[in-house]
C-alpha cells in the first residue's frame, strides 16, 4: 500500500491549528506565534471564519466547543446554542398554517449564541486582549479577502431573490448590484464596522482585559447590536421557504437574558480510548451509541475500504440515529435515558439487529417507560409534511448538492502547553436569513430542528435548546489527546465515526484517515427542513470502486455514488503524551488546511 497522502501530516511541538479555511488556520497560528494560547487562537480563527465562510456560519449563529484546559486539567463543553424565544410556541406556529418550522427566514430564529460563546471562552481561558484577537477578522472584513467560488456561486444563485425579497442581503452580498467573482476581493464593511465598534467601545469604557470582553458581550446582547437587531425585527416580515412572509418571534428580553455556559461532557470508553461529546441537546451522543454497538464486532479483521466494513458501520449508524430521533433533546427540559442508551446490555441488543442485508425500517430501541417516543418517531418518519421547497432552506450539504444551501465550519487548536479546543460553529448563513441592516450579518435558522408536535424531547417550547447537529469531539488514551470534527449536518457524527474507527483499528495516521474514501447514510429523518426520510439510502465516494459498490447494492442498500473527493470535511489535531503535536485537514473542497510547527 502506498504511503502517499494529499498533504503531509503536520508535526511539531509549538502549536497546531486546523480549520475549514486556510486563511482562518493561518490567523489562528499567527495568534499562537504572538504568544496567545489555544483559546485565543480558537476565537481568532472562528471570528475569521465568520468573514471568509459567510455561507457556512456567522456571529449570530450557534456553537458548541469541547476543550481541555492545561491549567485546570479539566475537559469541558462550552454550550453556545441559543434556546427558543419566549414567544416560540407550537400554537403560534401552527396558527400560521405550518406543519414544519421553515428552514429559512425570521420565524426560524432562536437566540443568537456564537458571539457570546466565543467571548466567554476568551474571557475565562484566553490570555490576549480583545483587540488582538478580533483584529484579523476586522481587517479581512474591511479590506477584503479572496472570496471562495462556492460563496460567489451561492450569492449569484440568490441574486434575484435577494433583490426582490431581502434587500438588506442584496446590499451586503451584491456590491454594485452584482455577485462577487470567484477568487475576487470581497469585503463586508458593515460587519467590519460592527466588530470594530464592539472593540473600540469596550476599550473606551474599560482598561482591563476581562472588563473589555464583558463590555463587548453587553453591547452585543443589550447595546447597539441588540438595538439594530430589534429595530429591524419590529417591522420586518420576510419571505421564507414556506412560501409565505413571516415575522420573527425573537424578542429583546430573549437575547438580553441568555448567556453561554459550561457543561460536563458525555463520555464513553472504546478500545482504551475515552471519547468526550456534548450532552443530548446535540446529536453528539449518537457517535458514542454507534461505538457501543460496534465495540462487540471485530472491525479490525475487516478491510477498512471493503463492503463488510461499510455495511456494518452503516447499519450501526442507522440504529444509533433512530435513537437520536426518538430520544434526544434538551436535558434541561426532558428526561433523556442516556445511561440506558449507552449501557452494555442495550448495545448488545442493538448489535444483534445488524444482519447480512440492509434494513429499510426505522428501528429505534424500546426503552422501558419511553416506548411512546419510539412509536412517535416511526409514525413521524412515515408522515408526508407536504413541505414547500421553493426557497433555499439552508440545509447543510456537500459539494455534490446545491450551493444555495448552508453548512458549517470546524476548527481544532492545540498549543504547546496542552490546551486544546474543538469547535463546530454554524448558523447565521447568508442564504437562510436576511442581513440585519447596518450590522453586516444575518440571524440563524436553528429553530427548524424543532417539531410542531407536543410531548417530544424535541417539541418546540420556549427556552428549550434545539437538538442541534453540531458535534465536536475530544478523545484521549494513555496521555495522548486529540480533537476532531467536521461540518455536514446529519453526516457529522457519521464521518467522524468512520475516521475514528480507521484511526483506532487500522494504524492509519491523521492525514491517511482524512484521505480515505467516505460514505454516509440518509436512511433516518433529516434534521433540517424539509425533514426528509430516505429509507435504505446511502452515499459513497466512487473511490471505493465498483466491486464494493455492487456488493453493497446486492445487500439491499440504495446507493448514490458521489464523485471522488466530495464527501466529508474533517479536520483533526493530536497531542502525544511527550508533547509532540500532529494535525491534518481534508483536501475535499480544497479549503481546509492544517498549520503548525
Amino acid at each position: 500500500m502506498s504511503d502517499f497522502t494529499t498533504r503531509p501530516e503536520i508535526r511539531g511541538t509549538f502549536g497546531v491549528v486546523t480549520s475549514t479555511h486556510w486563511i482562518a488556520s493561518a490567523v489562528g497560528f499567527g495568534i499562537l506565534e504572538k504568544g496567545g494560547n489555544a483559546f485565543d487562537a480558537a476565537v481568532a480563527t472562528a471570528m475569521t471564519l465568520q468573514v471568509v465562510e459567510p455561507h457556512l456560519n456567522g456571529p449570530a449563529g450557534d456553537m458548541p466547543a469541547i476543550f481541555h484546559s492545561a491549567k485546570t486539567g479539566k475537559t469541558q463543553v462550552l454550550c453556545a446554542q441559543g434556546p427558543a424565544p419566549a414567544a416560540a410556541t407550537i400554537e403560534h406556529y401552527t396558527g400560521l398554517g405550518l406543519n414544519l418550522i421553515p428552514g429559512s427566514g425570521l420565524l426560524a430564529t432562536v437566540v443568537p449564541g456564537a458571539f457570546d460563546g466565543w467571548m466567554l471562552m476568551l474571557r475565562d481561558h484566553g490570555a490576549l486582549p480583545l483587540r488582538d484577537v478580533m483584529e484579523p477578522a476586522i481587517t479581512y472584513a474591511r479590506d477584503g479577502h479572496p472570496v471562495l467560488p462556492r460563496v460567489a456561486h451561492t450569492i449569484a444563485g440568490l441574486q434575484e431573490f435577494f433583490e426582490e425579497e431581502w434587500p438588506s442581503s442584496a446590499e451586503t452580498w451584491l456590491p454594485d448590484g452584482k455577485a462577487p467573482e470567484p477568487h475576487g476581493n470581497f469585503a463586508n464593511p458593515a460587519l467590519a464596522a460592527t466588530y470594530e465598534r464592539l472593540v473600540t467601545d469596550a476599550e473606551a469604557a474599560h482598561d482591563g482585559r476581562v472588563e473589555q470582553i464583558d463590555a463587548a458581550r453587553h453591547a452585543w446582547r443589550q447595546g447597539f447590536v441588540a438595538d439594530r437587531i430589534f429595530g429591524y425585527l419590529a417591522e420586518a416580515v420576510v419571505m421564507d421557504v414556506s412560501g409565505q412572509r413571516n415575522k420573527a418571534v425573537l424578542a429583546r428580553d430573549d437575547m438580553a437574558q441568555w448567556r453561554a455556559r459550561y457543561e460536563e461532557p458525555l463520555s464513553y470508553n472504546y478500545h482504551g480510548w475515552t471519547i468526550h461529546k456534548t450532552q443530548a441537546w446535540s446529536q453528539g451522543p449518537v457517535l458514542l451509541q454507534a461505538l457501543a454497538i460496534l465495540k462487540g464486532i471485530d472491525l479490525a479483521s475487516m478491510d477498512p475500504n471493503g463492503a463488510d466494513f461499510v455495511h456494518t458501520v452503516i447499519e450501526a449508524m442507522k440504529l444509533a440515529y433512530a435513537d437520536r430521533e426518538a430520544y434526544y433533546g434538551d436535558p434541561d427540559h426532558s428526561d433523556i435515558p442516556m445511561d440506558y442508551l449507552l449501557s452494555d446490555a442495550y448495545a448488545a441488543e442493538r448489535r444483534a439487529l445488524i444482519g447480512a442485508e440492509a434494513s429499510l425500517d426505522q428501528r429505534p430501541g424500546r426503552v422501558p417507560g419511553y416506548e411512546h417516543l419510539a412509536d412517535a418517531y416511526i409514525a413521524r418518519a412515515a408522515r408526508d409534511f407536504q413541505a414547500s421547497t421553493g426557497v433555499s432552506a439552508g440545509e447543510p450539504t456537500m459539494s455534490h448538492l446545491t450551493e444555495k444551501r448552508g453548512d458549517t465550519v470546524h476548527l481544532d487548536v492545540i498549543d504547546r502547553w496542552g490546551n486544546m479546543v474543538a469547535a463546530t460553529p454554524s448558523g447565521g448563513w447568508l442564504q437562510s436569513s436576511p442581513v440585519i441592516p447596518g450590522l453586516g450579518f444575518p440571524l440563524n435558522s436553528r429553530a427548524q430542528m424543532f417539531w410542531l408536535e407536543p410531548g417530544l424531547p424535541t417539541s418546540l417550547a420556549p427556552g428549550r435548546r434545539p437538538r442541534t447537529t453540531l458535534t465536536p469531539s475530544l478523545a484521549e488514551k494513555d496521555g495522548t489527546q486529540m480533537v476532531f470534527g467536521t461540518p455536514g449536518g446529519d453526516q457529522q457524527d457519521q464521518w467522524q465515526l468512520i475516521w475514528f474507527l480507521r484511526f483506532v483499528h487500522f494504524g492509519l495516521d491523521l492525514q491517511e484517515c482524512m484521505d480515505a474514501p467516505l460514505f454516509h447514510s440518509m436512511h433516518f429523518q433529516g434534521s433540517f427542513y424539509p425533514r426528509a426520510v430516505q429509507p435504505g439510502e446511502m452515499m459513497i465516494e466512487a473511490t471505493f470502486g465498483d466491486t464494493v459498490i455492487d456488493d453493497l447494492k446486492a445487500r439491499g442498500h440504495k446507493v448514490t455514488v458521489a464523485d471522488p473527493w466530495t464527501v466529508g470535511r474533517l479536520t483533526a489535531a493530536l497531542r502525544e503524551h511527550d508533547g509532540t503535536l500532529r494535525a491534518a485537514a481534508t483536501p475535499r473542497l480544497m479549503q481546509a488546511y492544517a498549520v503548525g510547527r
